[in-house]
């Protein structure tokens, strides 16, 4: 089965936000809150439900915790996080801030992704004419 680009990105932003929420151990009604809205707006496109991918996601990723896996997990979302860098920099703050405190994993995480799997992604968008971050200019 194709999957699109969108939806591969999809797919990893609820990956990404379960791992968020569950590094400290504990879900709050909050993050949860938070997660059921954020997939409910989402252009989902597979024949898999949303709810029934959900449910695996939280499986996969309470498996990886388990086992101290979570860094090995989130970086093998990279590539399709990479569709929209900026998003999932967005959707993951907002995650691990819904219940007001970001614990020490919840941080370790984000520094992950910030300094390492999306930095150049994040660096570039904004200077969108190149490394100079300016278009040419004719007279």
């Amino acid at each position: 089965m194709y999957v699109t680009p969108q939806q591969a990105f999809n797919e990893a932003l609820i990956r990404m936000s379960v791992l968020l929420y569950q590094a400290d151990g504990m879900v709050t009604l909050t993050e949860q809150d938070y997660l059921d809205e954020f997939i409910d707006s989402l252009d989902w496109q597979s024949p898999i439900s949303e709810s029934a991918f959900l449910n695996n996601a939280i499986y996969e990723t309470r498996k990886a915790l388990d086992v101290g896996d979570g860094e090995k997990y989130l970086k093998a979302l990279q590539q399709d996080l990479l569709f929209d860098a900026d998003k999932a920099m967005e959707v993951a703050m907002a995650i691990t801030g819904a219940d007001g405190e970001r614990c020490d994993e919840e941080a370790e995480l984000l520094t992950l992704l910030t300094h390492k799997l999306l930095a150049k992604a994040l660096v570039s968008c904004g200077q969108p004419n190149g490394p100079g971050g300016t278009a040419p200019v004719s007279i």
